[in-house]
């Protein structure tokens, strides 16, 4: 019975936790199609996994565990198969907003320094600020202390903050 709960759960779940799923798959792969690819092979294995997800947990939490470990697997072996690290910024397809320009300037130029943010302060910039998970939900996604998610977030907003006020004083 459980197992048939829990994919009721999983099945009904995954339609309203998508794009949010699709946009932390985003920030993974930095690039449209494989961020695609990641959020439906996730969708997939949550699917064939489903007897193991608790209903009344976050479901959201349990499928960005699962795609980050799904992105870290794929990298490692692609590391292995031809030797290529991370996709660089410059190469990186960034999503363009559906708002009128004036409403997104300031997003895209956030998010456009977000992403080129190493690794794991840009999965814990997206993670507490994008999805609004608290400190120590973060760090359970990421499996890292609660401290090094709060570090790294201070080192986020320091960044951030530099480069507005360079790029405001130059302008």
């Amino acid at each position: 019975m459980r197992k048939n709960s829990a994919q009721a759960v999983v099945a009904a779940g995954l339609p309203e936790v998508y794009p949010r799923l699709w946009r932390f798959c985003l920030v993974l792969c930095r690039n449209r199609t494989l961020a695609d690819d990641l959020a439906q092979n996730t969708c997939a294995r949550a699917l064939e996994k489903a007897a193991q997800f608790t209903p009344g947990t976050h479901l959201d939490r349990w499928l960005f565990t699962m795609a980050r470990r799904l992105w870290l697997n794929d990298q490692r072996a692609s590391k292995v198969r031809d030797g290529q690290g991370v996709v660089s910024i410059d190469d990186a397809e960034l999503p363009d907003g559906a708002p009128g320009p004036e409403t997104n300037i300031l997003a895209r130029e956030v998010f456009t320094m977000i992403q080129a943010l190493p690794e794991g302060q840009r999965m814990a910039a997206l993670l507490v600020y994008v999805e609004g998970q608290s400190y120590r939900e973060a760090a359970a996604i990421l499996d890292i202390p609660v401290g090094t998610v709060m570090s790294r977030l201070s080192t986020v907003r320091k960044t951030i903050n530099g480069r507005m006020t360079e790029a405001r004083d130059q302008g």
